[in-house]
């Protein structure tokens, strides 16, 4: 019979068997890289993802991000070269590129998060400094930031540290000074208008003077064209008369009668005081336009002054 005291000793054995082996390995993930220190000694650095191997008891394993990492940086207010304040908000973008480096000066991320923070300002203060408020809003902005990456990577080497990126998200005036820029923009911007309505107005006034000019020569040469058009007419009707009185005066002169009956005795207020022997009316007595007789027109007026003579005698 086996002793219970053997089964237990085995029990042991193979308990501190596993807790030997436990120790013994350590696992490394995709995103990580790893220490492998001996009494705060660094004996191996595992950068490959996968199963590695330590000393039990006496390593121990301190992993380290290698993926990039962000740098919020608060805003901070800076002097440009003109003396004009700026208000500029800006963030970083690093890895840790050497891990021994990184965990003898800084040793986590939080405080080489704090340390890369107060080097970013000390750079966008020396860089910005240096430059117009314009050069830094618009004409040199993507140049400024490629230096103050240069000056951050060189100086977070120290810490085992490489900066990949650094932006500026907004580089503006503060509040107050923002507000009188602004006004003063919008007063220089109402007298550009204003000087363009003006040009404007005065364009408009020239193309209105060309434009009656030239429709007041154009209706002049309408004119023209139509009364010479109406004279050639003119000429020619005159021609078609002289034509038809040439070759029958009897029907040209009633035509011409029947025209002047048709123009003159219109409906309406047209009235006339004519004698009735008038020549306008000798179609109306004869209808082939023959003036009375000399002795008829005689005997007429005999007969006429006679009746007014006649006419006190007839009294009672």
């Amino acid at each position: 019979m086996r002793s219970p005291l053997a089964g237990i000793v085995a029990l042991v054995a193979l308990l501190v068997l596993v807790i030997v082996g436990y120790s013994t390995v350590f696992t490394v993930q995709q995103t990580e890289q790893a220490l492998v220190l001996r009494f705060g000694e660094m004996v191996d650095v595992a950068t490959e993802p996968g199963l590695h191997f330590k000393a039990p008891f006496i390593d121990t394993v301190v992993t380290i991000d290698k993926r990039i990492l962000d740098l919020e940086n608060p805003s901070q207010e800076v002097i440009a070269s003109d003396q004009k304040r700026l208000v500029v908000d800006a963030f970083a973008r690093y890895r840790i590129k050497d891990a021994l480096k990184f965990y003898q000066s800084v040793g986590s991320v939080q405080t080489a998060n704090l340390q890369l923070a107060s080097l970013l300002n000390a750079a966008l203060r020396r860089v910005l400094g240096e430059v117009t408020f314009i050069q830094v809003v618009r004409d040199q902005r993507e140049a400024l930031m490629g230096r103050i990456r240069d000056q951050l990577t060189s100086e977070a080497a120290a810490y085992g540290i490489q900066v990949v990126d650094v932006r500026i998200r907004r580089a503006d005036l503060p509040e107050a000074n923002s507000k009188a820029v602004y006004t003063r923009m919008q007063s220089e911007r109402a007298q550009e208008a204003a000087q363009f309505r003006a040009q404007g107005d005065q364009k408009a006034q020239e193309i209105r003077a060309k434009a009656d000019r030239e429709a007041t020569v154009i209706v002049a040469d309408a004119n023209s064209t139509a009364e010479q058009t109406r004279g050639e007419g003119d000429a020619e009707r005159n021609r078609l008369f002289a034509e038809a009185y040439g070759q029958d005066p009897n029907f040209f002169a009633f035509y011409r009668s029947m025209s002047a009956y048709e123009t003159g005795l219109k409906g309406g207020d047209t009235r006339y005081l004519l004698r009735p022997d008038s020549p306008f009316f000798r179609f109306f007595a004869d209808p082939q336009g023959k003036p009375e007789g000399k002795g008829e027109a005689k005997e007429a007026g005999k007969a006429a002054a006679a009746e007014p003579a006649a006419a006190p005698a007839v009294k009672p």
